[in-house]
């Protein structure tokens, strides 16, 4: 993954390779026209010659007149104006010349009309067709043509039927390039989309990894401490509350590691997992918790009502971490958890004596910035369209957590 600092970096990168695109284009598109004029030019050269009235004076003129007009060619495309009016007032001359024959139209100026339609825009794009149907028409009564349907079909298929697939081709591009930007906007929204999807997934992971992890290290911490408190102070024949303490620490960890089997199993196959917790493991969950000194009075209140298993793992979680709470900031004496059935909601409350004089900030995570704590807590609840509350209860002598949930989860 990029840093900041690397995206900067690369940043003049791209400008430069942006406007190396940008040149190229240009001098590719240089390449083309000076190919296009060459090419107009001798075939219109060959064509006059080799039908033209012969030399003399006039003659030469507009030979001269048609290679100046398909040199133009090779010009810049904002020029298409001015290439366009020298091709519509050389057709009334070559028809001139090459009288008494029939009105002929050039390579050159089939070209021209092209590019006035393709690359103009606005009033300079009529009034270039205008001078091309112009000359053409002149041309045409030049050489005595008396037939209207002759008349209009020349004018169309030497002026106006270039231009308008000059037209066609540059509306057709300009649609391309609108479908490539919005194909490019969907990519970017879709990307934007998925960096979002990420980012939550990396929350819901650490806040998992939070819940599991800090509930069973505080628990061996627990026991670990009073393993250690009983060498110090208890005979060493008599090891029984040493053992007792040890074998709650052999059991929290193996706890642990089954916990982060369950959570592996939810990362490889999703919400199919098989192994995830819920409800039904809650008394195992606070057995554990009772090892560890803190009496737990469990309560269900109304009847247990069917929940989906995104609400079922969701309580067990927030029941486990309200316990981790209760055994690192209360006074490790006794809570009580109350689970209410009521109506279409489910209500998951738990409430412990909290320590004489406790910062009830400091009973929050102390790691920032992971969503984790009461925070993480509040998160799982809205999560599922569901609230949460935190806050000291009974004359500043209780510390209590309330969850609420819908039963249908978020709508």
């Amino acid at each position: 993954m990029l840093s900041s600092t690397d995206q900067v970096d690369r940043s003049p990168l791209r400008r430069w390779l942006g406007r190396a695109g940008a040149h190229e284009a240009e001098r590719s598109l240089a390449r083309q026209s000076l190919l296009m004029g060459i090419v107009c030019l001798g075939i219109d050269a060959v064509s006059y010659l080799t039908r033209g009235p012969g030399p003399g004076l006039w003659s030469t003129l507009v030979l001269i007149g048609i290679l100046i007009a398909d040199a133009a060619l090779m010009s810049s495309p904002r020029l298409s104006g001015w290439v366009a009016l020298g091709n519509a007032l050389l057709m009334p001359a070559l028809a001139f010349v090459l009288l008494p024959g029939p009105s002929a139209s050039t390579a050159g100026q089939l070209v021209s009309a092209y590019r006035a339609g393709a690359w103009l825009r606005g009033w300079p794009a009529g009034a270039a067709l205008a001078a091309l149907c112009g000359g053409m028409l002149c041309s045409v009564l030049i050489t005595g043509l008396d037939s209207l349907a002759s008349l209009v079909s020349l004018v169309a298929a030497n002026a106006l039927m270039p231009w308008l697939v000059g037209r066609y081709t540059t509306a057709r591009k300009a649609h391309v390039d609108e479908l490539r930007h919005q194909r490019e906007a969907a990519l970017r929204d879709a990307q934007a989309e998925v960096a979002a999807a990420v980012a939550e997934e990396r929350e819901t992971i650490a806040v998992e990894l939070h819940d599991v992890i800090s509930h069973h290290v505080s628990a061996i911490g627990v026991h670990a401490t009073a393993a250690r408190l009983n060498l110090a102070t208890g005979p060493l024949t008599d090891d029984g509350a040493v053992r007792t303490s040890l074998t709650a620490v052999e059991e929290s960890s193996q706890a642990a590691m089954i916990d982060l089997r369950r959570l592996l199993s939810l990362l490889h196959e999703g919400d199919e997992s098989p192994e995830q917790p819920g409800l039904a493991m809650l008394p195992e969950l606070f057995d554990g918790v009772r090892s560890s000194g803190l009496q737990v009075t469990y309560v269900v209140y109304n009847t247990p009502h069917p929940l989906s298993r995104a609400i079922d793992t969701t309580l067990y979680r927030l029941a486990q971490e309200m316990m981790t709470n209760a055994l690192r900031h209360g006074d490790g004496k006794a809570a009580r958890v109350e689970l209410d059935y009521s109506g279409d909601r489910v209500h998951l409350t738990t409430r412990n004596r909290i320590i004489s004089g406790t910062d009830p900030v400091k009973i929050d995570s102390p790691v920032t910035g992971l969503g984790v704590g009461l925070e993480g807590m509040r998160k799982r609840a809205e999560t599922l369209g569901g609230s949460a509350t935190f806050g000291i209860v009974g004359d500043g002598l209780y510390w209590e957590s309330s969850v609420t949930i819908p039963l249908g989860g978020k709508s």
